[in-house]
Formats: structure tokens, C-alpha cells, sequence
């Protein structure tokens, strides 16, 4: 009797017109089934807390209130907020903990072009600036939150518009003195799932979960335009125990960069990035990677499994990106069952990444590249195989080849095979490989467990 006596002073107290009543909302609460981390008891929809989906009129303020007042549901039972169809503009907001965000089909979220409705933040600890190496401030992310619990990102195939052109085009002018913000942030959470939605033209990157434990990003689609760059689509950063898995991305930077922190920031807070599974991706990058190791990668990058991946007119597949002042390691990354048509590309790793947040890097920190394996993969219309370049008395090490068979375009690179600074083995991989990659009868290896993410079972909820 207690508990509900505190649920009825609360409705009272916060004035939800329609919580808990589906038959007021019949367009949003329509008995759609979806799977989830977690069900709500509480469920509201945007326009009760006067949102306007017109496509002009502002929705920041509908949202933070929606939110804020939700909030007061995490203890009891948690609380959903849906948000119909219709185009819902509205500026920068940040989530809550026990709390579902669900964008129906036909419902557009727009992202403001007003930067007075993106507030300035700091950067982040591990990379000491922003990334766009303007000033030390960033815009926050449009859907964003920090220190939060169980969070749902999900629809029925509903869309996020960045709106990136404003932003894109006062990059490329120069006119920014902060960085630009990123789709989704969510920072120092767990128990994170964004799935079902579709994601469209963000400022700068789509997805990016950082000092996050437990993330699940499922049944994604981003795209955007193949000739703007850093619109990267899923970027873990400084995570533990994430699964990607079933996205679609189109972008004109990594379709997947895995991150950990910049030079002397990321060295210093320590944070790595583990436990990660990336499966069943397609991708079209033509002047990015399929997947990324880098080049932010000063708190380390490990344990990393990427299987079952469709590469479509692609620069690379997996990049490794590094350099001397990145310090810490890139190792223990096992990728198979690639298959790529029109790359320029397959393999690409490279020690000179030089791009560093400020003078305070130290150049001696230098990064340690082992125990990297690739198996069972085919690649059509390639213009070079490999291009293969470790640190001077730093070489990357480990490397393992198998079972890969490359058929090249009608005009090709001479020399397919670029190594330098690099020791592994190859086994049945055609072009031949380059001398620092003898051939070795065996199999790379790929690890046989699961890591506990990909264990998770979804619960069945309801609109």
C-alpha cells in the first residue's frame, strides 16, 4: 500500500496527464511489440509536455521537461517517453537512468541549428581538448547523458536528423571555436541499448559511448554523405563489454572507429577500451575504414572480435591507426569472414598517424601493435592488398594472415604487398604476401567464448 500511495503522490505532484493510459494516446500507445534491456511501468508521450511536431516550432524544452520529470520514476518501475510521428526539433537534452526513449515510425527527431540550444561542455578528460582541435570546449551531443543506469535508444524504425549541413559547412570555413557535437553521448553509463533506429547527417559522429560498461548497439542505420569527413558512425570509446552487431553505415569516415583517449590525456586516465564484438556489419566508407583501432588509442585497445562483415566500395577494412606519443597498445584483435568488393584496401595499418591534441605529448610513449589475426576473407577489385607500416625500433608485431584470397582491379598497384616495421606469418593468402609475412601452415585464431555481452537476453515490451 505504501509503494503505490508514493506512486499516486507523485503522478499528483509532477501532473503526468496521461501516464499510464494507453487509450488517450491511441497513435503512440498502439500495442507495438519491441525488445529490450528492460520494460517501463510508466510510460508518457512527448506532446504531454507540450511538444509540436511540425518541424519548426522548438521541442528542447519539451524534452528536458519530459525528462526531468520522468526522472522522479527510475524507483519505481522507470518510465518511457514515445515520441510519434511527426518532425520533433529540438536542440541538445540529456537522458535519464531506468529510462526508454522510443521514436515510433514516421517520427523524425531534428537536431536545431540554433547553438544557443547546444550548450558548451568541457572535453573529455581522456583527450584534454576537443577533437576537432579547436579550443578546449565541445557542444553537448544532442541526445546525451552522464553517470547513468539502464538507458533505451529504440524505435520502430524512427529516425534522428543531425541536420549536418549547417554544421559541416562552418567546419570547413573555420568559424567554429569549440568542437561540434557529436548524435549520441553517453558518458560513464552501463547498461546501455540503442536499436531499431535510424540515424541520418550528424555534425560529427553518430554514436559514441564513452567510460561506458555493458552497451549493446543492434539494427542501426546511419548514413550520410560519402564526402563529408568525421561523420564516423559507431564509436566506442574507453568501453568495456560492447556488442555491435546488424548495422547498416554509410559515411565519409570509419563506418566503426574503437577509441581509448588522446596522447598524454588518454595515457594518463588509463581507460581502455575491451571486451568488444562488432558482427554482421555492411558498410560503404569509400575514403574511411570498414573498422578502426584507433587513431585515439593512448588508454589501450583489446580484445576485439569482428566477424560476418560486408565492405561495399571501401577504403580498408580493419585500419589500425597510431604513432609514437599514442603509448599504451593496440592487441588481441581477432576479425574473420570479411567479404569486400571495390576496395582500395584490405589491409592498412599505419605508425604516423600524427595527430596530437597539443605539444605535450611525449614522442618516446610509443604503442604496442601485437597479436593481430584476419581469416577467411575474399576481396574483389582491389587496387592495393596491403599497406603495412609499424614505428621505427617499434615494429608491430603478431600479425597472422590466413585464408584470404584478393582479386585485384584492372589497375592496380604494382607493389600489392607494402611492409615495413612489421613481423607475423601468412598462411594461403593470395597476392602473395610481402617477405616480413612468411607463409606458415596454420590458422589465425579467433577466440571460441563469448564475452558476457553477447549473452544478454532482451525482454519482450509493449508500447
Amino acid at each position: 500500500m505504501r509503494l503505490v500511495f508514493g506512486i499516486l503522490v507523485l503522478l499528483a505532484i509532477f501532473r503526468f496527464p496521461t501516464i499510464e493510459s494507453r487509450s488517450h494516446h491511441p497513435s503512440a500507445y498502439s500495442g507495438i511489440e519491441f525488445s529490450a534491456l528492460n520494460c517501463r511501468k510508466h510510460k508518457a508521450v512527448i506532446t504531454d509536455f507540450g511538444g509540436v511536431g511540425d518541424g519548426k516550432t522548438s521541442n528542447t524544452k519539451a524534452f528536458k521537461t519530459a525528462i526531468s520529470n520522468l526522472s522522479h520514476l527510475a524507483s519505481y518501475g522507470g518510465a518511457q517517453l514515445v515520441v510519434p510521428p511527426g518532425k520533433w526539433l529540438t536542440g541538445s537534452f540529456n537522458l535519464t537512468s531506468h529510462f526508454t526513449l522510443f521514436i515510433q515510425k514516421g517520427a523524425t527527431i531534428l537536431a536545431s541549428q540554433d547553438e544557443s540550444e547546444w550548450p558548451v561542455v568541457a572535453p573529455l578528460p581522456s583527450y584534454g581538448k576537443g577533437r576537432d582541435g579547436t579550443g578546449t570546449g565541445r557542444f553537448n551531443s544532442l541526445i546525451s547523458g552522464t553517470n547513468l543506469t539502464d538507458v533505451v535508444i529504440t524505435g520502430n524504425n524512427g529516425t534522428i536528423n543531425g541536420q549536418g549541413q549547417y554544421w559541416w559547412d562552418k567546419f570547413k570555413k573555420k568559424q567554429f571555436k569549440v568542437t561540434r557535437p557529436y548524435m549520441i553521448e553517453l558518458l560513464f553509463s552501463k547498461n546501455i541499448q540503442i536499436s531499431n533506429i535510424t540515424l541520418v547527417d550528424s555534425p560529427s559522429w553518430h554514436i559514441h559511448p564513452v567510460y561506458c560498461n555493458n552497451v549493446i548497439v543492434k539494427s542501426i542505420t546511419i548514413v550520410a554523405p560519402v564526402d563529408v569527413p568525421n561523420t564516423d558512425g559507431i564509436n566506442p570509446d574507453s568501453c568495456t563489454n560492447t556488442l555491435i552487431e546488424d548495422c547498416y553505415i554509410v559515411s565519409g569516415d570509419d563506418c566503426i572507429a574503437v577509441k581509448s583517449g588522446w596522447d598524454q590525456y588518454g595515457i594518463k586516465f588509463g581507460m581502455p577500451t575491451q571486451q568488444l564484438s562488432i558482427r554482421r556489419l555492411t558498410c560503404i566508407s569509400p575514403k574511411s575504414a570498414g573498422v578502426a583501432l584507433g587513431s585515439e588509442m593512448s588508454g589501450g585497445i583489446k580484445d576485439v572480435r569482428i566477424e560476418d562483415v560486408t565492405l561495399i566500395n571501401t577504403e580498408s577494412s580493419v585500419r589500425i591507426k597510431t604513432a609514437a606519443g599514442r603509448g599504451v597498445y593496440v592487441k588481441d584483435i581477432y576479425a574473420r569472414r570479411f567479404t569486400m568488393k571495390t576496395m582500395k584496401y584490405v589491409f592498412w595499418m599505419s605508425g604516423n598517424y600524427n595527430q596530437h591534441p597539443d605539444e605535450g605529448y611525449d614522442p618516446k610513449a610509443l604503442p604496442e601493435v601485437s597479436n593481430i589475426n584476419f581469416s577467411d576473407m575474399t576481396a574483389e577489385n582491389v587496387t592495393m592488398s596491403a599497406s603495412l607500416a609499424g614505428i621505427d625500433k617499434d615494429p608491430f608485431t603478431g600479425i597472422c594472415i590466413s585464408n584470404v584470397n584478393i582479386t585485384l582491379s584492372a589497375k592496380p598497384k604494382e607493389v600489392q604487398w607494402n611492409c615495413t616495421n612489421m613481423a607475423g606469418v601468412t598462411s594461403r593468402v593470395k597476392p602473395e604476401p610481402c617477405s616480413l609475412l612468411p607463409e606458415k601452415n596454420m590458422d589465425c585464431k579467433f577466440p571460441s567464448d563469448l564475452i558476457p555481452i553477447e549473452s544478454v537476453v532482451f525482454n519482450k515490451c509493449y508500447l
